[in-house]
């Protein structure tokens, strides 16, 4: 019986075998079987596996769009229509505003809104071993940037039901958090040892970021060992591919959540600098933006009244020479666009009202429909890939030996998360107040700017401008919980009130 067992594994495993091998050589692939038959039936095996998980075919047609890609036009440059445009936060926005608030509370009452975390990875520049979101920035409370994010979940989801008390039974806002496969062990562990920060369990699902092998320059898989593929992280923009092979799609399919609000709280990679060939800190590459107003009622509220699939809620740049990517149109297509990209003439242009025209930084901050996430899977086969020309280590076909090269000489591919827009009929941009709402966390403590230092301070700085909003006074450094007050609201018991720091505020 045992012996009639072990054959039929080992037919089924020699069947796998060969229809892999067919589907690598058909796809132009069939070198990374070169040393199969060298490895031991344990190494054969997770080859396999991991063979299993790639998809030869599209990874083929995608390095080949990627190399044909042509150079952008540095010509073809136009502001965002009047209509896919709003700073509801200037003058006359107001009104509009609470509209927007109302209606995306409602939908949020109604449980009809998710939120999608990407988390990134590690918090290397930090000076940090564990994952980016675990990261104390020195708050009087010590909270982590995961903790905070929870924490403003849980407090839009109580107005929610105070505000519908008919509907609390559904007002909850499930939290898809992506991660890399080196960090997912360590957030899981976190999410649990803090009780997920007073969420539910359920509503909280980690899903991983997705991997593509790297190529030679001209297109073919790099073995990084006689048995295993060469791979990398695919870009913040692999989220739309693993939000359908992790399940995600198929989760908010079976919640019923027809809207969705995504984050990024990492760092794109150099290799959108070096497809432009220069020197950049766009905002659309800064992480762990620690002031995210996560689940925004007025960002949903305002991107469904739009009746669009897709939305990115953007902030002023500072000045015209800023270095930071813009949302605009490139082609008559939407797009974010570095800002050396942009003629100096275009940068500078002003309005009526003396602000500038190409003016909507991007930082990373979108919303979908679920039935626009379920389309992109479409729209991967037009889309281009970005290429960084890399030096990665390899195994050579011919001698077998581990090449460690001295120059570049492979390719990594990635997508990021914006570049869907191009592909948008209609794109709903929100401008938002860039201190309420963007505090990026790029440096190590004692850096110049973006830093651990810079991000508190401005997380202390929204608490006292919340209470003398309602007629306080702040001294000294006060934190107030995201439990207590999501944006300001529910401070009147501080009128007329002194609070002296240092203090943390944990309820009223």
């Amino acid at each position: 019986m045992l012996a009639t067992a072990d054959s039929h594994a080992a037919g089924k495993h020699s069947a796998q075998v060969d229809a892999l091998r067919h589907e690598f050589a058909l796809a132009g692939q069939g070198h990374v079987f070169a040393f199969f038959d060298e490895l031991s039936g344990a190494e054969q095996a997770a080859f396999v596996a991991q063979l299993a998980t790639v998809d030869a075919a599209r990874c083929s047609r995608i390095f080949a769009t990627a190399a044909a890609a042509p150079a952008h036009s540095h010509e073809a440059f136009a502001p965002l229509p009047a209509d896919s445009f709003c700073a509801a936060h200037r003058a006359g926005g107001a009104e509009d505003a609470e509209l927007w608030r109302r209606d995306g509370v409602r939908l949020i009452a109604e449980g009809k809104v998710a939120v999608i975390l990407l988390a990134g990875g590690q918090g290397t520049r930090l000076g940090s071993s564990a994952p980016k979101g675990c990261y104390d920035i020195g708050l009087p409370s010590g909270k982590s940037l995961f903790q905070l994010q929870g924490e403003r979940i849980l407090s839009i989801q109580t107005i929610a039901k105070k505000t519908h008390p008919e509907l609390a039974a559904t007002a909850l806002i499930p939290w898809y958090v992506m991660v890399s496969e080196p960090t997912r062990a360590a957030t899981e562990a976190f999410f649990k040892e803090r009780n997920f920060f007073g969420l539910d369990p359920n509503q909280v699902m980690f899903f991983n970021q997705g991997v593509l092998p790297a190529f030679t320059m001209d297109g073919k898989i790099l073995l990084e060992g006689k048995g295993l593929i060469s791979t990398a992280p695919d870009g913040n923009g692999g989220i739309y591919k693993a939000l359908k092979v992790q399940g995600v799609l198929a989760d908010l399919e079976r919640r019923g959540i027809p809207y969705v609000h995504a984050y990024c709280a990492v760092t794109l990679s150099s290799s959108f600098l070096f497809k432009y060939n220069h020197k950049t800190n766009p905002i659309s590459q800064q992480k762990n933006k620690c002031l995210v107003k996560v689940a925004d009622p007025i960002f949903i509220g305002y991107c469904v009244s739009k009746n669009t699939g897709c939305g990115v809620k953007v902030v002023p740049k500072r000045a015209a020479n800023e270095p930071v990517g813009v949302v605009c149109l490139r082609d008559n297509k939407f797009s974010v666009v570095e800002y050396c990209e942009i003629p100096q003439e275009l940068s500078e242009q002003v309005d009526a009202n003396g602000d500038l025209v190409y003016r909507a930084a991007n930082i990373a901050n979108h919303f979908y429909t679920t039935e626009f996430l379920n389309r992109i899977d479409e729209m991967e086969n037009s889309m281009e890939f970005h290429v960084a020309k890399k030096k990665i280590k390899h195994i050579d076909l011919t001698t077998g030996e581990l090449v460690v090269p001295t120059s570049n000489n492979g390719i990594k591919l990635e997508l990021f998360i914006f570049d869907v827009f191009p592909y948008c009929e209609k794109l709903a941009v929100l401008e938002t107040v860039r201190r309420e709402e963007f505090s990026p966390l790029k440096n190590a403590p004692g850096s110049k700017e973006d830093n651990p230092e810079t991000s508190r301070a401005d997380i202390l700085a929204q608490s006292k401008r919340f209470i003398e909003a309602q007629g306080g006074c702040v001294v000294g450094d006060v934190e107030l919980s995201p439990l207590v007050s999501y944006d300001g609201e529910g401070l009147e018991s501080y009128n007329g009130v002194t609070v002296e720091g240092p203090k943390y505020i944990s309820s009223l």
